[in-house]
């Protein structure tokens, strides 16, 4: 069971990754191998028991100052590397004079999870490899914590943006915008310019990446609708670009009545994105209205009569956070929905998720405005899929 659910995850990650991607050959490496043997680090020769009375050299079996027990390879009576054990699992790698994981290693943990990369301290820092039975993790850690996974960008990403009247106007400010040409020109003031593929950029160094999907706010609560949301619409399907529209949730109406609402003011056509909820309570409102099962139960009841008119099942926006802290409430939701996920930042969100919203301070030719930006999760057999079964029939 365990060899299935990783094959899984090694399948999800190799799908959406390519040798472009850091780390990438270490997820191919782990396919064709497997967990890595501990037989690596078993010093050869016979075992001695150590002792402190002399001066040692060689493979010793020995237990440190916490009853973990070690075999290990001892020069001028200082521990360099081995294997250790104890009650939590198996470390096999180098090691400093205190048996602490210090170096490039690989644990087995009681639970199932294997780890590889380099430690500092016993704790995990740098780029590694995490699997187990429900997840794949390969990106940074930084002092025991995993941080997560940068990606690396590039031409052949699918991109996309979701405007709202705020792409229009802001107070009493209005601004124009052209959809004669679009690609995004900045990716946003946290996203690192080393992991741009200069090989793959615009000119100078420059960005160059074409925009292919666009949602388009519709409606939110039970009265508010975008004014531009029509002719917004109208545009991106005369420039051909796939087009969805989402709603703006609210905690303080009729979910029944805010769906209606959606319906009623939103075009759905053959082939468009699938419809969006925007999920975005504040804690104090989740709380306010009865708590996580009560926003479920809310959702629920949204996603209902929505994929009922539609014949589509929704696709959800959340941050990660909300991820962590709610989605777990609702595991109904969580294996039964396509998510998008916003993490700004230069690391993509730590859970399986379509779409990342990696930035609301992206720039695109044709907007004065800053701009949301978007990439789906996945290359072009994986968006070809996404366009084949995720939209509207």
């Amino acid at each position: 069971m365990r060899r299935q659910l990783i094959a899984t995850e090694l399948k999800y990650y190799l799908d959406r990754h390519d040798a472009r991607d850091t780390g990438f050959d270490w997820a191919v490496s782990y396919a064709e191998r497997g967990d890595s043997s501990i037989r690596h680090y078993l010093p050869q020769g016979n075992v001695t028991i150590h002792t402190l009375l002399k001066h040692y050299q060689g493979k010793r079996l020995m237990l440190d100052e916490q009853g973990r027990l070690i075999v290990g390879l001892l020069q001028d009576s200082m521990l360099v590397s081995g294997v250790r054990i104890d009650s939590a699992g198996v470390f096999a790698g180098t090691m400093n004079r205190w048996a602490e994981a210090s170096g490039y290693g690989y644990y087995h943990s009681a639970d199932g999870t294997y780890t590889e990369g380099p430690w500092e301290h016993d704790q995990r820092e740098g780029l590694g490899l995490s699997i187990g039975s429900e997840h794949l993790r390969l990106g940074e850690w930084l002092r025991g914590q995993f941080r997560g996974e940068r990606m690396n960008y590039h031409a052949n990403r699918i991109y996309g943006i979701d405007i709202s009247r705020y792409q229009h106007e802001k107070g009493r400010r209005r601004f124009p915008v052209s959809w004669s040409k679009n690609h995004f020109t900045h990716l946003g003031r946290r996203i690192s310019a080393d992991r741009i593929l200069p090989s793959l950029g615009g000119a100078g160094g420059g960005l160059d990446y074409p925009i292919q999907f666009v949602y388009i706010k519709s409606t939110e609560g039970v009265t508010i609708q975008n004014r531009y949301y029509n002719d917004d619409d109208a545009a991106v399907r005369h420039k051909g670009l796939h087009v969805g529209a989402y709603h703006f949730l609210s905690t303080r109406t009729s979910p029944e009545e805010q769906a209606l609402h959606y319906l009623r003011n939103t075009r759905f056509r053959r082939g468009d994105l699938p419809p969006m909820l925007d999920i975005e309570p504040s804690n104090k409102q989740i709380d306010e209205m009865g708590g996580a099962e009560m926003l479920f139960d809310y959702i629920r009841r949204w996603l209902r009569i929505v994929e009922e008119r539609t014949h589509t099942k929704p696709i959800l926006y959340f941050n990660q956070n909300f991820a962590y802290n709610y989605l777990p409430f609702a595991p109904d939701i969580k294996n039964g929905y396509r998510f998008w996920i916003a993490r700004y930042g230069e690391f993509r969100p730590d859970l399986h998720h379509d779409i990342w919203q990696l930035s609301g301070d992206g720039r695109v030719s044709g907007f004065s405005t800053e701009v949301d930006l978007n990439v789906f999760n996945g290359y072009q057999q994986q968006w070809d899929e996404f366009l084949r079964t995720a939209t509207i029939p």
